[in-house]
């Protein structure tokens, strides 16, 4: 269903690859789907082409693509989840900002009237830095990383930003969880759902890290939060 395009960046280091599925009928909306550490591979593929399916032109920018373009991991293997740490290390998150915004600029000459964005573990931290620094209609972060160093930014946040904490996440302490809690509870903008004893990534499209009853719940709540965001 999908096919892999360019999106020049802002920048004018180059074009951003993206892969992209339409939808059979015009689209709604669009939504962005930022990656996890481990590429755009097939699990975030899927989660590409499932958004065409529900109507909506949907996009997964290669986040690496700067100094690891076309990288694929699986996070099941070991070899290969040391190897997305290590891009994890040289990736500057400001840098993946302006390319959402390039992302962004393109979806809007799709002939769509609202872009919404949806990010995972990384991509969650961009989805959250995306509402705080961009015009983006809706976003929503899975298990993002590092928020709670972020918070300073909160104030930025004017359109509706959805954040999915699994309350086990190796990643994210219990501590910073109550820091991010803490900051944005109150927050008119901002919708924080919990997931007890659930770990980082249990909505992986495919994998061992996939719970499957958590993944449906975050994944129904996701599309309701969108639909309702970007109607």
């Amino acid at each position: 269903m999908g096919e892999m395009i360019t999106i020049p960046s802002f920048d004018g280091a180059g074009a951003i690859p993206a892969y992209v599925a339409t939808p059979a009928q015009p689209a709604k909306a669009a939504v962005i789907v930022i990656p996890e550490i481990f590429g755009v591979n097939e699990g975030i593929r899927r989660k590409v082409e499932s958004w065409a399916e529900l109507g909506y032109l949907a996009v997964a920018p290669d986040i690496f693509w700067r100094f690891a373009p076309g990288v694929e991991l699986d996070p099941d293997v070991p070899e290969q989840m040391q190897e997305a740490f290590g891009y994890f290390q040289q990736y500057d998150a400001d840098l993946g900002v302006e390319d959402i915004k390039a992302v962004l600029a393109w979806t809007r000459t799709q002939d769509v009237a609202k872009t919404g964005l949806v990010g995972f573990c990384l991509g969650g931290r961009l989805a959250y830095m995306a509402a705080a620094r961009t015009d983006i209609d809706a976003s929503v972060g899975y298990y993002g990383v590092m928020i709670d160093t972020m918070l300073d930014e909160a104030g930025g946040i004017t359109k509706p930003l959805a954040l999915h904490i699994p309350t086990a996440d190796h990643f994210v302490s219990p501590q910073a969880q109550a820091t991010i809690h803490a900051a944005l509870d109150t927050d008119e903008h901002v919708t924080l759902w919990d997931y007890e004893g659930l770990d980082h990534g249990f909505a992986a499209e495919m994998g061992n890290r996939r719970d499957e009853a958590g993944a449906r719940l975050a994944d129904e709540r996701t599309r309701e939060f969108l639909a309702r965001n970007l109607a």
